[in-house]
């Protein structure tokens, strides 16, 4: 028989409707359940690519006894922390206070009034690496639940205290001197944790760190600080080449558990490619190497072949796991690879993508032995080998990762997760958009179009020409969920992006719409920084005011970065200026810190620089888009010359784009 959680659309909770626990989601009758029952609730929340969430599922959730456990003594609540990040945020933020660490599947027990006292993130059947087994944690809580229930409740009052104080931050308001020292001291600090030989920063498991890498590249840009680029581009490079990024079908896995990127944990996230596109469109303006562009051409048709609903927008994932195997979609044993290609062809591959017949890889929960493809040299490196030449060895690598693919096709494909998320398409728009700029590929930005058509469509809703509301998720064609802070970000700079690139005033118009949105519904009365979630929105112990640029950025870092732009672009001061408070708030942890305030580093180059305001005649405005200009709006003059503004002062009009480009780094002030 299944459980509650049948009825919802949520893929991750669907995965769970079969358990013998008897699931809740997240609601109004699983807290009054609790309170009835006087028990504890015990919160599990993961994702539908959550490799660690589907072992303890498989471990624990689908043991009877262990289900039989947790039926007896607490109210059990299912969350899809994706479909739910403000509930996983408030939640993640109590297990790192409590035990300094984070991550999925997060389990954490909370009092019928939702105030967390415990938690952790797997627990294992039995005991193990100093984790005790998941049933021994269950009856140790029950029992002191039974025995200490008023201890417990105060410890978790005072946690519930301790992170709304958390949540009071940027009140600060001394003036910071933003010039050349400080954007370097920023770059130094994030290359301080660089892999040198490698790429990345800091040790295994090894995240993208896509903002980072921005702020790196567009440093370069404006200071020609060469280890900058250095850094940017190995580290880009190395993923690329990597088994963290997909050979055969383009696409980055969320992260790597080895410093050399061979080992990903194989779940494909939409954000992480729509940043990597982004990315690689900033190094391959800057660069011009073909690998980037190859890479974004290749990510770009992953996600429209295999991400892509059919009314356009995209899907939030695919799962590591294949048959209950991780990696087992897209590896290949040295069997498999002489079976499937002709001798020469076989004998390049093994070569290139480093297949052997011991293999590379042991995959950890079956001990399967196989391999993941990644380039170990070069093709012409790969042909001297082979005997045949650089152009021989590109055909019959074309061909051979054709065959390849199409064998992959004929398995048993990871689950898709199919939920479609405002904020992570609006990162896929802006991507579209910046490929589009890089490359010159008309093809990217009317997918672009067509693209934030459809969100505006599906998730926001405008009456007499003002947003009235906002949705998060659409699933099973139903939208859900009242937007977050990152929804209306995102979208917002969408907006700016498409406006910049066709200089149309409907994206104008709806970019104001959605700051006024934003005004409305999250903004803070004591500080410039806006809230997670409306007002409005139940069940939340903590209002928070998310600044951390993890794996996404911080909707405020990005509202920061948009209102600066929009307060030029629409000559709204008040714009400008609460940007530069919120820059100020928090300026001594983003100078500390830098990589994990990447997109405020960002944000604090940009106004170091200076945006600059550019004026292009009508003929000019897809070449203009081609360069590299960061920070940058514009308009459309009447005459066939080009003007630059900044700071209040305009230059002399210019005849041709290159004196244009001369005038703007001309005027950067570093």
């Amino acid at each position: 028989m299944p459980n509650a959680l049948i009825h919802q659309t949520s893929p991750y909770l669907l995965q769970h409707a079969y358990n013998p626990v008897q699931w809740l989601p997240w609601g109004q009758a699983a807290f009054d359940l609790a309170k009835q029952q006087h028990k504890p609730i015990l919160l599990s929340i993961g994702y539908a690519a959550c490799h660690w969430c589907h072992v303890m599922e498989h471990e624990s959730f689908m043991n009877e006894a262990t289900a039989s456990i947790m039926n007896a003594h607490f109210i059990c609540i299912k969350v899809d922390r994706e479909e739910r990040p403000d509930v996983d945020h408030i939640y993640m933020d109590a297990l790192q206070a409590m035990t300094g660490q984070g991550g999925w599947p997060l389990n954490i027990f909370l009092t019928p009034e939702l105030q967390p006292f415990y938690g952790g993130t797997y627990f294992p059947p039995t005991a193990m690496h100093n984790r005790a087994s998941f049933t021994t944690v269950l009856q140790s809580i029950q029992q002191a639940w039974q025995q200490r229930k008023h201890e417990i409740e105060a410890q978790a009052y005072e946690l519930t205290q301790y992170l709304i104080k958390q949540n009071s931050f940027g009140t600060s308001t001394v003036a910071h001197e933003y010039n050349a020292a400080l954007l370097h001291t920023i770059a130094t600090t994030m290359l301080s944790t660089a892999d040198a030989a490698l790429g990345g920063f800091g040790a295994a498991p090894k995240f993208l760190q896509l903002h980072t890498i921005t702020y790196l590249l567009r440093h370069y840009h404006y200071t020609q600080h060469k280890p900058s680029l250095s850094q940017a581009t190995l580290s880009l490079t190395t993923m690329l080449r990597g088994g963290i990024y997909d050979q055969l079908r383009g696409g980055m896995a969320r992260y790597s558990t080895t410093n050399d990127w061979l080992v990903p944990h194989f779940e494909k996230m939409l954000y992480d490619n729509a940043l990597l596109i982004q990315a690689l469109s900033e190094a391959y303006s800057i660069t011009q190497v073909h690998i980037y562009k190859t890479a974004i051409a290749d990510t770009i048709a992953f996600i429209t072949q295999d991400l892509t609903h059919s009314n356009g927008l995209y899907y939030a994932a695919l799962d590591a796991d294949s048959e209950g195997i991780e990696g087992k979609y897209y590896c290949y044993t040295h069997t498999e690879i002489h079976q499937l290609l002709a001798p020469l062809q076989a004998q390049l591959c093994c070569t290139y993508f480093g297949i052997t017949e011991q293999g590379n890889w042991v995959e950890p929960h079956h001990n399967i032995t196989t391999n993941i493809l990644h380039c170990t040299m070069s093709v012409a490196a790969a042909a001297a080998l082979c005997n045949i030449t650089e152009e021989q060895a590109t055909e019959l690598l074309r061909t051979a990762t054709a065959l390849l693919l199409n064998h992959r096709y004929t398995r048993v494909p990871p689950l898709t997760d199919c939920k479609c998320l405002l904020s992570w398409n609006a990162l896929m728009s802006k991507a579209l958009v910046a490929a589009y700029k890089a490359t010159g590929n008309s093809l990217y930005l009317q997918q672009a179009v067509q693209h934030f058509s459809t969100m505006l469509q599906v998730y926001v809703v405008v009456e007499n020409n003002a947003i009235t509301h906002m949705y998060h998720c659409y699933t099973s064609n139903v939208v859900s969920i009242t937007a977050l802070l990152d929804d209306v970000a995102y979208l917002a700079n969408a907006a700016l992006q498409l406006y910049h690139v066709t200089l149309k005033q409907s994206y104008q118009d709806v970019l104001m719409q959605l700051i006024t949105y934003a005004q409305a519904h999250y903004a803070s009365s004591t500080t410039p920084y806006y809230y997670y979630t409306q007002a409005t929105e139940p069940h939340i112990i903590v209002r928070k005011k998310e600044i951390y640029d993890g794996a996404t950025p911080s909707g405020n870092s990005i509202m920061a970065y948009v209102l600066a732009q929009a307060g030029i672009l629409c000559n709204i001061a008040e714009y400008t200026t609460q940007s530069n408070a919120m820059l100020t708030g928090i300026h001594n942890v983003i100078i500390k810190q830098p990589n994990s305030f990447a997109v405020w580093a960002t944000a604090i180059q940009q106004c170091t620089v200076g945006i600059n305001e550019v004026t292009v005649p009508k003929q000019g405005i897809q070449a203009v888009h081609k360069a590299y200009i960061p920070n940058t709006v514009y308009k459309v003059g009447t005459n066939d010359t080009y003007m630059l503004c900044k700071h209040n002062t305009c230059y002399a009009p210019v005849a041709t784009l290159h004196q244009l480009l001369q005038s703007i780094a001309a005027h950067y002030p570093v």
